[in-house]
């Protein structure tokens, strides 16, 4: 509710209109991407009043007269702008800091989608007589691939996971037995299933099921579907619910946090990072939650499991997205073929 006070009071400083395009174009979206677009639009307005409309002292003063007057022309001078802009904001004092704000080819192109969604709406709703969004090309974004766990660092990370005792002492011993259930539950339920970590924070005890061993989970965009558990899952989850049989939860939250508050995203990659770095897991790439994601789709992937199976299982609308962790496990099949490879032996014929 918080966050929602706070969108509504961040929104109030946006024109009408803007207001609607939040409300009405990202329903079923999360509080956090409503507020992360609102921001972008911000940025756009304020270069618009610093660039083209000096005159307008507020962003609250736009009206849908000057969004008409914007050119192709402009959003190309902001797409460069967002490479490197000055920024500018009250400290708790009162007094007026500037910093310098810099975006990588992602963060550029998540600008210019929020404002692309933007005149999209307008269009449509008949806000504006056109789109002219279209005829300004997205930031070219070069992807890198990121390694999903070997299998020999998923084993020390399921070890440290379920014997922790072997790895801790003192008061880091004492903390990871308080929370060693639901821990165990939570890294096998990501290793299991593949949910995104926003996916599993948000996952309620009345979305499980254990007679058909499955839940339900909420996808980006609003969309619900049906993950089905593997045994391990289901066991794991089931003897966390059931740690304290005197006090077995029935709703709520799944996962909780300290003080018994829902677990957030920033709990869950803290104690990933300090589980990996038990075990000398320590690679960037390999101690975010989006790794055991990863790991997930090139082991399915390695088991011969069709893409457009792991696609649906990964809760991906475009293939594409899918490809890029084949690409992952491609890689590791193409580094197991060169090891592999006698370069000294001969064909047979030329022996």
């Amino acid at each position: 509710m918080a966050k929602q006070h706070y969108l509504r009071n961040y929104l109030s400083e946006l024109p009408d209109f803007v207001f609607s395009y939040i409300e009405e174009y990202y329903t079923g979206e999360s509080i956090n991407t409503q507020l992360g677009y609102s921001i972008d639009i911000k940025i756009f307005l304020n270069y618009l009043r610093s660039y083209k409309y000096p005159n307008i002292k507020s962003n609250e003063d736009f009206t849908l007269e000057h969004i008409e007057k914007v050119t192709p022309s402009d959003l190309i001078r902001f797409k460069a702008y967002l490479r490197e802009y000055e920024t500018e904001y009250l400290s708790p004092a009162g007094r007026k800091i500037k910093r310098i704000c810099k975006n990588s080819p992602y963060g550029i192109n998540r600008k210019l989608s929020a404002v692309r969604g933007m005149f999209i709406y307008l269009y449509k709703t008949e806000q504006l007589s056109q789109n002219i969004t279209d005829k300004v090309d997205f930031a070219k974004i070069h992807q890198k691939i990121k390694k999903p766990l070997t299998s020999q660092e998923s084993i020390k990370l399921i070890d440290v996971i379920y014997n922790g005792e072997k790895y801790f002492e003192g008061r880091t011993l004492t903390e990871y037995k308080n929370k060693k259930e639901r821990d165990i539950a939570i890294f096998t339920t990501y290793l299991g299933t593949g949910i995104r970590v926003s996916e599993l924070v948000n996952l309620q005890i009345q979305d499980i099921d254990f007679d058909t061993q499955s839940f339900i989970v909420t996808r980006k965009g609003g969309d619900q579907q049906e993950i089905f558990m593997p045994v391990q899952v289901s066991n794991a989850i089931y003897s966390y619910l059931h740690k304290d049989e005197d006090n077995v939860r029935d709703k709520g939250p799944l996962f909780l946090g300290r003080g018994g508050k829902p677990l957030t995203t920033a709990s869950v990659e803290k104690t990933l990072k300090n589980y990996c770095y038990a075990v000398d897991i320590t690679h960037p790439d390999k101690t975010r939650p989006h790794a055991l994601r990863r790991t997930f789709a090139c082991r399915l992937l390695e088991d011969g499991i069709d893409i457009k199976m792991v696609a649906e299982l990964m809760g991906h609308k475009n293939i594409e997205v899918t490809h890029r962790y084949y690409a992952q496990y491609s890689s590791q099949k193409r580094r197991e073929v060169m090891q592999n490879l006698d370069v000294l032996k001969l064909p047979e014929e030329d022996l």
